[in-house]
């Protein structure tokens, strides 16, 4: 089985707690394990992630992924296959893994496929970073140009305040009365 696309893996990552993590779900059927295999691997190398590594998500984060996942539609970068791919019902909020955790996870996940996988996933991460970094950059760029424009449009604005505020003067001129006068 080929290593998956990084836009398939794209689509797996979700934003929780201003990091962007993977489930343990999305994970193991990535890795082709099971998810509590996968679990079972972490348990016993728990010294290896520490909290900035792999967190559970709270009832209410893993709440707010569920409805965000089920209401976007398939292009949206947040839309979840966890429910589908983890083949389960899920008792308890899932684990979320961040970069460094999946780094970790080769290192406990020893099969050929963890480390294809693996890589997939660390390229994956580096291009979200690349295309965040563009955005920011499209970002200041649009922000920039709002600045320039407004500036300009103030003096368009000034312009038309003045000759609606002439225009009220003149209106407000007696006129002369018709007729002749002696």
């Amino acid at each position: 089985m080929p290593a998956p696309k990084t836009e398939a893996i794209a689509r797996l990552v979700h934003a929780v707690r201003g990091e962007r993590v993977l489930f343990d779900a999305d994970l193991a059927a990535l890795y082709g394990v099971t998810t509590a295999a996968l679990n079972q691997a972490v348990k016993r190398n728990r010294q290896r992630f520490p909290a900035d590594f792999m967190f559970r998500l709270t009832a209410d984060e893993w709440a707010s992924v569920r409805w965000r996942g089920e209401t976007q539609p398939a292009s949206a970068p947040m839309m979840s296959q966890i429910v589908t791919s983890s083949r389960r019902k899920l008792v308890a909020p899932p684990a979320a893994f961040t970069e460094q955790g999946v780094a970790m996870l080769s290192s406990v996940l020893r099969s050929p496929r963890a480390v294809e996988v693996n890589i997939a996933i660390m390229r994956t991460f580096v291009e979200l970073r690349r295309l965040m970094d563009s955005n920011r950059d499209l970002a200041r760029k649009i922000e920039a140009m709002e600045k320039k424009y407004d500036e300009q449009f103030a003096m368009v604005f000034d312009a038309i305040k003045r000759l609606i505020a002439e225009d009220d003067a003149r209106r407000a001129r007696p006129k002369r009365g018709i007729g002749f006068i002696n």
